[in-house]
């Protein structure tokens, strides 16, 4: 009798974004949005996270994204830019316009009393950027995110790499990522792929950790 099981569910195969994926990246972005847990009962809109953080690299600049599928379907990401600083510009113009005009901004909540929405519909109205001293030394930046089934397969390296061998090609010197403090595991991932934490002197510790890398060298910032 034939493995049923075998035949639906291949091999992870990493492929360039197609358009049918974009649920998928939503659904992702929400399932890893709670320091690498899922934020599915956080939130009551679950496509806020996705906003800010998948949808518009997906629709604005999807050559710069790959995902990774089984058999189950997409279940991981990698995404990026190679200029932060015009990736903020073209978002003001092109993505953040009309998510302004259907969440409302929580500036009558303080801060410290947001609801997990209330804090992403913020992020919408005031856009959160990297220090500038980041920015300045490591243009570039990269996400990448893989639900629980794929973890420890070297998919996530897999994913990098074919992200960083595009980036150099394009003549990209160096990229930073932003990791929550409190998700220790991405930490050490990207730690062990030649990450290292950015000096900021002067700079209270924050709930980010800014990591860089130069692409040309794979030494760490």
């Amino acid at each position: 009798m034939l493995d049923r099981a075998k035949i639906r569910c291949p091999m992870p195969t990493i492929r360039p974004y197609q358009p049918r994926d974009l649920d998928a990246l939503y659904a992702i972005s929400l399932a890893t949005g709670n320091s690498g847990g899922d934020a599915a009962p956080l939130y009551d809109d679950p496509r806020l996270i996705g906003h800010v953080y998948s949808g518009p690299y997906a629709l604005l600049a999807p050559e710069l994204v790959h995902v990774v599928e089984d058999g189950d379907g997409v279940a991981g990401y990698v995404l990026g830019t190679y200029d932060t600083r015009a990736w903020a510009e073209r978002l003001e113009r092109e993505w953040w316009p009309h998510l302004r005009e259907r969440h409302a901004d929580p500036l009558d909540v303080p801060a410290d009393r947001r609801t997990p929405d209330q804090r992403r519909a913020a992020m919408i109205h005031r856009p959160e950027m990297p220090p500038a001293e980041v920015v300045a030394r490591f243009p570039a930046h990269i996400h990448i995110n893989l639900l629980p089934r794929l973890h420890r397969r070297g998919l996530g390296t897999a994913l990098l790499d074919k992200w960083l061998a595009a980036a150099h090609d394009n003549g990209v010197p160096r990229v930073h990522i932003g990791a929550n403090r409190g998700n220790e595991n991405a930490v050490r991932f990207w730690a062990s792929r030649g990450f290292r934490e950015i000096e900021l002197p002067g700079a209270p510790e924050g709930r980010t950790v800014w990591m860089g890398l130069d692409v040309t060298t794979g030494a760490g910032g």
